[in-house]
């Protein structure tokens, strides 16, 4: 070990989410030393929290599958729906990050960890050029956690923590649709003999997210990458003008870690920093109330790489996740905008996007609309023939509304649209107009004024039982419902600037020399776009492996 350090490694990461995690056995295997730094107390950052799904053009998976892709089908897929927005997505980062995508998902498989093909899931811009109706994602199959003996305990606990199931991510739409065709049904059912099997032979099955981490975490202790938690990012320490390490703060000491390749910083966004989120959020005044991030998203690594000269851009953007009050509990309404029988209006009473689009699309349309008539929160509306097609909270109970949520008010209801409007202050005259004019074309399963149900992706999330057209139906049996959408996130993505390798960017556009960065703390590769599920979380991991590689010298 250097004289002045308290411990010594070849890369450091800091965060322990996917990218961190990916970095850390990327430099191992490339035959230096690792160390992840984690300063909450459980592993896992926002990726065990998601869905764990990996979105990654032209990837073995599909191959595997027959599934038709290319590199240049990618490149298409990212010029048609991003276009040019400077220097978080050039073509270089682009390219790179299909083209190493594929390599990162490999060289995974190749250390054990599995993932299988989520078919179906579309991208969420299918319709565009290069965009691919059959699905670019993939994800972690069930993972028994009892294989990561202690260490299970420092996993954090993800999404299906709280759905009492066993189930993929790409089963949860066929879950919430049992009762509305048969194959759902089946698959509904599977997940459910899966629960009940893991549970008389006393499995611990993880799935999502945590399943991801789970798998990396094992693959990381058998190659003797080192695992802190309970440690602090705190600064980098920098000799003539290189990041040769990090201070950490662990156990009530100040910690100096020497990096001697690299550091790589994927310790997420600054979802959970309020100050940061007013000062960059502009006219959208955005607090993070309403963030699912992490509660760790805090931007204390941006903060200290913007000291040292780094670009940032994207900052105002985030990955938008409208839904309802968190005080409903676990429920399906969050599924609600992408059915029949539902539409999204502002305070005004008129619609303002397609509902079904992706999450991100939504959210900004909200804050767009707020503009000009209160969307912030907006309402969504739906009738008695959706109340009744479908089970609102995990349970077989179809069609029954929890009591709790009507006495609290959290959901609205009226006998006609004209009273529903006046509770929700609404104006009752534009909600009655517009749910006239929906009528008219959604009859016919049709929506001419913002395409909703004409992509593979409005379908995808849509009702398998509905025959005119799975996300589009009328709103014609009181009586009538609402409930208020809030645009929530998962996470901020915009933060540093970084290249092709991962290297963090000055404004001038040379790199500060040993420090890399990615994920949700660097300004993300995919613009102000969501291309598909799991595309952030495949970011992330895919630089952190660039990243890595490059400052061991084993880059391609």
């Amino acid at each position: 070990m250097s004289e002045g350090w308290d411990h010594s490694f070849d890369v450091v990461s800091v965060g322990s989410g996917g990218g961190g995690m990916v970095a850390a056995l990327a430099a191992r295997d490339a035959g230096g030393t690792a160390l992840v730094l984690e300063k909450r107390e459980l592993l896992g950052g926002s990726t065990a929290m998601s869905g764990g799904v990996v979105w990654i053009p032209n990837n073995p998976l599909m191959a595997k599958d027959g599934v038709t892709d290319s590199v240049e089908a990618g490149m298409r897929y990212f010029e048609s729906t991003i276009g040019d927005i400077g220097p978080a997505s050039t073509v270089a980062r682009r390219r790179a990050f299909i083209t190493e995508g594929s390599a990162m998902t490999r060289f995974l498989l190749g250390f054990g960890v599995r993932l299988v093909r989520c078919p179906g899931y579309s991208d969420y811009y299918s319709n565009n050029p290069g965009g691919n109706a059959a699905g670019r994602s993939m994800e972690p199959p069930p993972y028994d956690g009892k294989r990561l003996g202690p260490w299970l305990a420092k996993v954090q606990p993800g999404m299906a923590a709280g759905l009492g199931l066993v189930v993929k991510t790409n089963e949860l739409r066929d879950v919430q649709y049992f009762n509305r065709s048969i194959r759902s049904f089946f698959i509904a059912a599977r997940v459910q003999a899966r629960t009940t099997i893991a549970k008389v032979f006393g499995r611990k099955l993880l799935t999502n997210g945590t399943a991801l981490i789970a798998q990396m975490v094992k693959a990381a202790v058998d190659r003797d990458v080192e695992l802190w938690t309970g440690a602090a990012f705190a600064d980098f320490v920098v000799a003539d003008g290189k990041v040769v390490g990090v201070e950490v703060d662990r156990d009530g000491e100040r910690l100096r870690i020497e990096a001697r390749k690299g550091v790589v910083v994927a310790a997420g966004g600054f979802a959970h920093n309020k100050a940061l989120r007013e000062k960059y959020s502009g006219d959208q005044k955005v607090t993070g109330e309403w963030s699912f991030a992490n509660p760790g998203d805090t931007g204390d690594a941006i903060e200290a790489a913007v000291k040292l000269g780094a670009a940032t851009d994207l900052l105002d953007e985030a990955w938008w996740l409208p839904g309802p009050s968190p005080l409903l509990g676990v429920n399906t309404l969050n599924a609600a905008r992408n059915r029949p029988g539902t539409i999204v209006v502002d305070a005004a009473g008129n619609r303002f996007v397609n509902e079904s689009n992706s999450y991100v699309e939504v959210g900004k349309a909200m804050f767009a609309r707020d503009k000009t008539a209160k969307a912030v929160p907006a309402w969504v509306i739906f009738d008695e023939g959706y109340r009744r097609r479908y089970a609102h909270r995990r349970s077989l109970n179809v069609g029954k509304l929890p009591p709790e949520w009507l006495e609290k008010g959290l959901i609205k209801k009226a006998d006609t649209l004209q009273e529903l409007a006046r509770i929700c202050g609404i104006d009752a005259e534009g909600l009655t107009a517009q749910v006239k004019r929906w009528n008219e074309h959604a009859a016919k399963g049709a929506d001419p004024e913002y395409g909703r149900g004409t992509s593979a992706y409005n379908d995808c999330l849509g009702d398998p039982g509905y025959k005119i057209n799975p996300s589009v139906g009328p709103l014609e049996q009181g009586p009538y419902y609402a409930f208020e959408l809030f645009p929530g996130d998962v996470g901020t993505c915009g933060g540093v600037v970084a290249d092709e390798h991962g290297r963090v960017l000055r404004e001038d556009g040379q790199p500060i020399e040993g420090l890399y960065a990615t994920g949700n703390g660097t300004a993300t590769v995919t613009g102000r776009h969501y291309l598909g599920a799991g595309a952030s979380i495949a970011y992330s991991m895919v630089f952190g492996y660039v990243a890595a590689r490059h400052a061991m010298g084993a880059a391609a």
